[in-house]
């Protein structure tokens, strides 16, 4: 009996001991990666927890505000992944926790898991401050008689309130970002009201006539306004155009592309690789083109000018040309052509079609060795196929300042240059840019009238 008695005092002291150590195990790691900063009228709640097999007895999300904490009702605790880790998903606001109001916030966030057999339990909690933005963005569309071409541009300008939310214009699936007015300098001047914007968008070549278009306002809570604007739109028929292709030609451009380019590693035949080129290749290509938008600053650089015509060169080919290339009888690609295509003499010079600052200078693929210069508040041109290249990136540019010589790398047929505008990344028709008149209607009066 006495022996049993002191099995049982070592076993009840064992437990005591386990029970303690256990109590100090590590609870579950939380993250609340979203909101990142701010809680809007209705804002994503993003939490990660991790335990032990996802092994969870209880979660709690509360807001404190003011001193006053309220819980968010949950759905209960979701199944782990086979990593036991387990994401929290929801939206919080005012819906959820009608107390809640602007101004400085906390998100507290408490899990506990099991231990110990479900004997003991762990917590962890993790809290975040915040900040609550509860009143939407205010949109109001100042200029009149917006005219677009089906591949072309337009402007627009409006005024925001706040001041720093994220505003412009949306064409169906696209955002083109204003910038304040004030950075544009043009004769006449330009309001220097910091709420007045001017968004420079685009209805792509592809973009059907009937494609939604808005002025929208987002902060950074994700409160959000959008409103409409007048506008009449204008189809424009692509070309058509077949290009048949000689083994002389694939053999010539083929290994000279992949020789400048990792981006792609074709196998097969030399039509196989120009296939891939020419369809995948083209596609990289467009979206590194498209990397340099996020880079174009918030002045007009190119002051209002009409842009450089080059109206003493032959055009080749059109802007949204649609091309189905052939190889031995049959069909073998399909692409749109999304530039002017623009042939003087051979190894001609090519001159900046306005002020700006090079953003980039080197081999691009299917363009061969281009230029891109930035001209400010989303507008950039792209100069391709060109033979040789005098300017580098971070050069500032005047008018007709000379970039390089034209020629025929890339996949060029023949010595030309390949010309085109681009707006916030999207290629455009650059005639309407050669126009002084089009400038004048679609740009300088809408700033003008800021003043």
């Amino acid at each position: 009996m006495r022996k049993l008695l002191v099995l049982v005092a070592v076993l009840l002291v064992g437990f005591g001991i386990t029970y303690v150590v256990a109590g100090s195990s590590a609870g579950p790691v939380i993250q609340i990666s979203k909101p990142e900063k701010y809680i809007g009228q209705k804002s994503p709640l993003v939490v990660d927890i991790d335990a032990p097999g996802g092994r969870l007895s209880s979660q709690n999300l509360t807001i404190e505000q003011g001193g006053t904490a309220t819980s968010m009702p949950a759905a209960g605790i979701p199944a782990a992944d086979a990593n036991g880790h387990i994401r929290v998903e929801q939206l919080i606001g005012p819906f959820v926790v009608p107390s809640l109001k602007a101004g400085a916030a906390k998100i507290i966030v408490t899990a506990t898991r099991p231990v110990l057999f479900g004997l003991r339990q762990v917590a962890t909690t993790v809290t975040k401050d915040v900040q609550v933005r509860l009143d939407r963005p205010r949109v109001t569309v100042l200029s009149t008689h917006h005219y677009i071409n089906q591949g072309g541009a337009e402007a627009i300008v409006y005024r925001v309130e706040p001041a720093d939310v994220l505003s412009g214009v949306r064409v169906g699936d696209i955002e083109y970002p204003g910038y304040p007015v004030s950075g544009a300098t043009v004769a006449g001047g330009a309001s220097a009201d910091p709420n007045v914007r001017i968004a420079f968008f685009a209805l792509m070549f592809d973009q059907p006539t009937s494609t939604p278009m808005r002025v929208f306002a987002r902060d950074e809570a994700g409160n959000a306004m959008d409103v409409d604007f007048d506008r009449k739109i204008f189809a424009k028929p692509s070309k058509k155009s077949r290009i048949e292709l000689n083994d002389a030609f694939i053999e010539r451009v083929v290994p000279a592309i992949l020789a400048t380019t990792t981006e792609v590693k074709p196998e097969g035949s030399t039509i196989d690789k120009f296939l891939v080129i020419n369809g995948e290749l083209r596609k990289k290509n467009a979206e590194k083109i498209a990397s340099f938008a996020p880079k174009s600053v918030a002045q007009m650089l190119w002051g209002g000018q009409t842009f450089h015509p080059f109206t003493n060169s032959a055009v080749e080919s059109a802007f949204a040309d649609s091309r189905t290339y052939v190889y031995q009888g049959k069909d073998v690609d399909h692409q749109t052509h999304l530039g002017f295509d623009l042939a003087r003499v051979v190894n001609t010079p090519i001159v900046a079609s306005a002020a700006g600052k090079v953003v980039f200078a080197d081999d691009l693929g299917i363009y061969g060795r281009t230029v891109i210069i930035d001209h400010g508040m989303g507008l950039q041109s792209l100069y391709a196929h060109l033979s040789s290249i005098t300017v580098k990136v971070g050069d500032d540019v005047k008018k007709e300042q000379e970039l390089g010589r034209s020629g025929m790398t890339g996949l060029a047929a023949g010595d030309h240059l390949h010309y085109t505008m681009l707006v916030s990344g999207h290629m455009v028709n650059p005639v309407e840019w050669w126009d002084s008149h089009w400038i004048e209607d679609r740009i300088l009066r809408k700033i003008r009238a800021t003043k």
